[in-house]
């Protein structure tokens, strides 16, 4: 109780300071399962993305978030793991660092990661590790929905305290899967494309 009225003051003060609205673009919201992958600007990206999905599909959602930061002391464990629903994994020394994600796509449910893995400044994203791709095709039921999340670097730059009152939106693609016999390359090369060509689109409006 004490952790999903945490969340709603949580979501609602995000939304406040730096929107992060839902649109919907190239599907709705549904329970199928699915894999969420997103653009890496800011530590804003989880909370964004948890806030725009429906609060019915927030228990069985997953974020993928780096230990080394929301594992490491009280507050950002309870938000991590009280609040967003997260996976915890390690990004460096952890023998098998998909092994949490698996577990969790065993279970029916669904994930947000974010494959470039680390935080970067710029509008689109860079190249996406290997991770979607071991999951895509391990977890060949799942959907893949693109999203693109926008202005975060500008509204929570690294190093800030406080994010800024700037308008951010979470973007949710075409759903799409790994198709048969789909190299890593290529088929990672056809993900960033999504989420760039959401890029474009929102700032073609």
């Amino acid at each position: 109780m004490i952790a999903r009225i945490a969340g709603e003051i949580l979501f609602a003060a995000t939304r406040f300071l730096v929107g992060g609205h839902p649109r919907w673009r190239g599907c709705e919201p549904s329970t199928r399962q699915r894999i969420y992958f997103a653009n890496h600007a800011s530590h804003l990206d989880t909370l964004i993305m948890v806030a725009a999905l429906p609060a019915y599909l927030r228990e069985t959602t997953h974020p993928v978030a780096a230990h080394d930061y929301w594992g490491t002391g009280p507050v950002q464990r309870f938000v991590a793991l009280g609040v967003l629903n997260a996976v915890l994994v390690e990004r460096s020394g952890a023998k098998d660092p998909l092994a949490p994600m698996r577990e969790a796509l065993s279970k029916g449910h669904s994930l947000i990661i974010f494959p470039e893995g680390t935080r970067r400044n710029e509008p689109v994203p860079g190249d996406f590790k290997a991770g979607l791709y071991h999951l895509a095709k391990e977890f060949p039921e799942a959907e893949l929905v693109p999203v693109y999340l926008t202005n975060l670097a500008r509204a929570y730059p690294k190093g800030a305290i406080l994010p800024a009152p700037i308008s951010s939106s979470a973007n949710f693609g075409t759903p799409f899967k790994i198709a048969d016999g789909e190299d890593k390359a290529a088929f990672l090369a056809r993900a960033q494309a999504a989420v760039v060509e959401l890029a474009d689109t929102e700032a073609a409006q």
